[in-house]
């Protein structure tokens, strides 16, 4: 069989790169890739992580305490303390006030956007993972990874409002702003659907062929939902009736995915492989995976910034992994002190 020019070469870049297969398909490629890199330092874990856009402020989450750093210059401009355990920021604007779940301690502290200073500590269920802010109730919600239930909050007062048992261990969520939250349910390999004025569960969709979902984003003006799951795929959902529209090839080792509504992509960021997703939005029905982005080995967990369109990713390099005990097994590998860094990516 013969083959044109074009052709031709784009065989031969799908073999060299087999990463480009999708590039040649769609014709496009995203054009992210690492513009920048910060040593933060310090030693422990990490998870989640927030950017406060109007702030121009990104909320680092390390182990027992919040970094705040500026989103422009990557310069360390605070610190939240005693947050034992750390997983996520949440944002309430309209109050000035910020939440940190504290896994450890089965906590929440709440604190002040502008000055940073703690204003007080709830108590929530155990081990609050995954928080979010929902302004069609006003409130805060963690998501209890070992009580499998979320706690509500009221922003305003800072008091808990209720309880809603869940019937699994959730991660990630999101709030449509019009009356629903959503909530992957990782060891039932299911989205949650919430009522989050009535406290209760709504309605419970399977993620199959999707596998131990982590991380979860929403376009809400289309009505779909973006859970990342470990067997390395994207289920897009509709938000209405939890069908699923389409599964997408992601990277290893997932933990967190972004849907930016400006240009319509989705992320998932990808710790195992060091890679970054980034999949184009073609319709409300149909998606295109663009490219795997190069990051860093562990860069799992990402936040959007909503006015730049940057993404920014946290790791450390690693050291061998301590010795087996029958009560961890399968441990980690260690953190090399010091290496915790924070890269962005984006278009220029």
């Amino acid at each position: 069989m013969k083959f044109s020019g074009w052709r031709a070469f784009a065989i031969c870049l799908l073999l060299l790169f087999p990463s480009a297969i999708i590039n040649a398909q769609t014709g496009s490629t995203s054009g992210y890739h690492i513009i920048n890199r910060f040593k933060l330092g310090g030693d422990g874990g990490w998870d989640y992580l927030a950017v406060d856009a109007h702030a121009r402020r990104i909320y680092i989450s390390h182990s027992t305490h919040v970094m705040v750093v500026d989103a422009d210059s990557g310069q360390t401009v605070g610190d939240i303390p005693n947050t034992n355990g750390v997983h996520g920021i949440a944002f309430v604007p309209e109050f000035g006030r910020g939440f940190t779940s504290n896994g450890r301690d089965s906590t929440v502290t709440i604190f002040d956007l502008k000055t940073l200073k703690v204003l007080s500590q709830v108590a929530v269920g155990k081990n609050p993972d995954a928080i979010i802010y929902d302004p069609f109730s006003k409130r805060v919600f963690t998501f209890n990874g070992a009580s499998h239930d979320a706690t509500a909050i009221d922003a305003r007062t800072g008091t808990v409002a209720g309880t809603i048992a869940l019937d699994g261990r959730p991660e990630f969520a999101v709030s449509d702003e019009r009356g629903h939250v959503y909530v992957n349910l990782e060891d039932k390999s299911m989205v949650a659907e919430l009522d989050p004025r009535g406290l209760k569960v709504e309605a419970r969709w399977p993620l199959a062929p999707g596998e131990e979902p982590s991380g979860l984003a929403i376009d809400r003006k289309h009505r779909r939902l973006f859970s990342v799951c470990s067997n390395n795929l994207m289920v897009v959902l509709n938000a209405d009736d939890g069908h699923i529209i389409k599964t997408l090839p992601i990277g290893s080792g997932v933990d967190a995915s972004a849907f930016d509504p400006e240009t319509q992509l989705a992320f998932s960021s990808n710790g195992g492989d060091g890679t970054l997703t980034v999949i184009h939005e073609d319709s409300a029905d149909n998606f295109s995976v663009l490219e795997n982005v190069p990051t860093q080995r562990g860069a799992r967990t990402m936040a959007l910034d909503s006015k730049t369109h940057r993404v920014f990713l946290v790791t450390a390099e690693f050291g061998p992994p301590p010795a087996a005990t029958p009560e961890r097994p399968h441990p980690r590998p260690s953190i090399v002190p010091g290496t915790f860094t924070l890269l962005v990516v984006g278009r220029s």
